[in-house]
């Protein structure tokens, strides 16, 4: 595990070195021809999509007979897009350490799209288009794996830990992460390049999010945001500063607002992400390791940075 962190971690400074945004260094073109999965863990995982959960992209592990005890991670897609394939090497990485991830909408793009996704263009007066899933959407996905985990006959009958719950998501999804941070079966929350604005103000039509949400988390939250470039570096900054009542961290990479989501099995953010659900949700103390301490791993990797509250 603390090989895999450093690995990504190398191949992150890498990029940054090379004085380019994720933007340019990832074109679009090579990351819809990068194979997807089977990811680094030790459940080779797959991207599917089930019929009794319409408008729903599934990662899980290949072999479902030998796979149990498997926690849920449901995801809010960048834009609220209905891409639910569009962070699809960062999920299925997640995937292959044992976890049901799941994310709304369709396969839109890379290998096995069935359709185009459509861009997003705002109006005359700047405004966008409502988006196009919300966090019921999110929230539809682990009533379905709970509801699947009880049903005899289901593939996941009997194979999920009921209590590895988590919600994550990046950019607008990561405001419907937190949308559903509250629900009482959520054990961990992480909220990627994203926060709630600071002015108060719902600029995304389709979506109600205020600070006073964060008075809600019940659990412990791991911020991810892409330093002073990232878009939401103003909103994800203040709500670490806001959030008291739970252990919370805020990790920087300097990479902005795209992260390492186009980077091969997800990057450094995938692999700092399963430490997180490992630590949280199964009490892995060696993936703690990335967090807990003066010297945690993210404590000393160059040019990035780490503020922590009730980790250590």
């Amino acid at each position: 595990m603390e090989d895999r962190l450093k690995n990504q971690i190398a191949a992150t400074l890498a990029l940054t070195l090379a004085a380019a945004p994720l933007a340019a260094q990832e074109q679009p073109s090579a990351y819809d021809t990068m194979p997807v999965g089977p990811g680094t863990g030790a459940h080779p995982a797959v991207m599917t999509q089930d019929a009794s959960l319409p408008a729903h992209v599934i990662y899980r592990p290949a072999d479902m007979a030998t796979s149990k005890e498997l926690g849920v991670l449901v995801w809010g897609n960048g834009g609220c897009s209905a891409d639910g394939a569009s962070a699809r090497q960062h999920l299925i990485e997640i995937a292959s350490h044992g976890y049901i991830v799941i994310a709304p909408g369709e396969i839109m793009s890379g290998p096995g799209a069935t359709r185009k996704r459509e861009p997003r263009m705002a109006d005359k007066s700047g405004q966008l288009p409502p988006v196009a899933t919300t966090s019921a959407d999110v929230k539809a996905g682990l009533d379905w794996a709970l509801t699947e985990n009880a049903r005899k006959g289901s593939a996941l009958y009997g194979r999920i830990d009921t209590r590895a719950l988590a919600v994550a998501g990046h950019s607008c999804g990561g405001l419907q992460a937190l949308e559903l941070a509250p629900d009482p079966r959520i054990r961990a929350v992480l909220v990627h390049n994203s926060g709630v604005f600071t002015d108060g103000t719902n600029p995304i039509r389709g979506i109600s999010v205020n600070k006073a949400m964060l008075e809600k988390l019940h659990t412990p939250v791991l911020y991810v945001l892409g330093g002073p470039e990232d878009i939401a570096f103003p909103n994800g900054t203040d709500d670490f500063k806001r959030i008291a009542k739970v252990p919370a961290a805020l990790v920087q990479l300097p990479v902005g607002h795209g992260g390492t989501f186009h980077s091969a099995n997800g990057g450094a953010v995938a692999a700092l992400s399963v430490d997180w659900l490992e630590w949280q949700l199964r009490g892995d103390r060696t993936a703690a390791r990335s967090f807990t301490g003066s010297n945690c791993r993210l404590c000393v990797v160059p040019g990035w940075t780490i503020e922590k509250k009730g980790i250590d």
